[in-house]
């Protein structure tokens, strides 16, 4: 019998495919030279959150190849574009003005009607700079973007410490359109938002760990997310989110975001366990040897012929 928990709870991490520098996931997550690494990470996790959606406009063809390749129970959380969070990057990155159009929103709703029409839209997730303040102009600009989006179930990441301080206000503007307000775990630094965990219809848990050093002040960008979080750190979260879900008439995504090396994937079945999700993963060697407090969140490790073919398979048959 399928308990409330386990049907409330899905988790995962965010993004699938890490295949370069220093933080690759091939050769530990994955084989050294995996074939689709989308395919084999849906056959131990449920959901995914998408980063490349908030980079650009995805192909609707490609949404379609991945709702094909996935299991038919699978999710996407799906990040919304830079251009209506992040105008400045925006521009950076692509050399255009950042003036939003009523095309630009129909055209991101189009790029992932493929996902949303098969059922496999976990959510949006509107995430915000930690330096995206409660004023007057943003609480305006998060209004329009919940307007434009009140058709998908959506959650709502805000980092700066005045949507905390107006929490209130800001509850009451999410709670008018439905939707969620991510909590988030992040090193706790000035102007950073401090959350309390709350049951809400639709919870959405961010772990980005807890790299106080190197969050602000990094060479590469995933230096920032260079942290693995230990058994006793994951605990409070697992029996808070146990406690919420078993009440039943919730929606709870998790995704680990502290990518580097395999480090999300392995905290992401560490979380499963001590939450109480069934054991069904099947994972590499490797793995288990790089991440050993995980040998009990998988239901089987497997043992790798001698020589490797090069499409790889995560699991045995």
């Amino acid at each position: 019998m399928i308990s409330a928990i386990d049907k409330a709870v899905r988790i995962g991490t965010s993004g699938w495919s890490y295949p370069r520098g220093q933080g690759s996931w091939n050769g530990i997550f994955y084989p050294a030279k995996p074939k689709n690494e989308l395919e084999l990470y849906s056959q131990v996790f449920n959901v995914v959150e998408v980063n490349a959606t908030f980079y650009r406009l995805l192909d609707p063809e490609t949404a379609r190849a991945w709702v094909m390749i996935t299991p038919k129970d699978f999710e996407f959380a799906i990040k919304v574009w830079q251009k209506f969070t992040h105008p400045e990057m925006f521009q950076k990155a692509t050399g255009a003005e950042p003036e939003i159009t009523q095309q630009d929103y129909d055209d991101f709703k189009r790029s992932i009607n493929p996902i949303a029409e098969e059922c496999k839209l976990a959510c949006l997730l509107i995430q915000f700079s930690e330096w995206f303040a409660s004023t007057p102009q943003h609480r305006a600009a998060l209004s329009t973007l919940l307007h434009q989006f009140q058709d998908y179930p959506v959650a709502v990441e805000l980092r700066h410490i005045s949507w905390g301080e107006k929490a209130s206000e800001t509850k009451a503007l999410l709670d008018s359109y439905g939707a969620g307000w991510a909590y988030i775990d992040m090193p706790e630094l000035p102007g950073t938002i401090k959350q309390e965990l709350e049951p809400q219809r639709l919870l959405y848990l961010r772990f980005h760990g807890r790299n106080r050093e190197k969050w602000r002040v990094h060479e590469a960008a995933e230096e920032r997310y260079d942290y693995l979080y230990s058994e006793e750190e994951l605990k409070p979260f697992a029996e808070k989110v146990r406690e919420i879900a078993a009440a039943g008439g919730r929606k709870v995504l998790i995704f680990f975001n502290n990518h580097v090396r395999g480090q999300a994937p392995a905290n992401a079945l560490m979380m499963a366990h001590q939450i109480g999700l069934p054991s069904t993963a099947t994972v590499r060697a490797e793995f288990a040897k790089a991440f050993p407090a995980i040998n009990d969140a998988v239901k089987e490790i497997q043992i790798p012929a001698e020589k490797e073919p090069n499409q790889g398979v995560l699991f045995s048959a």
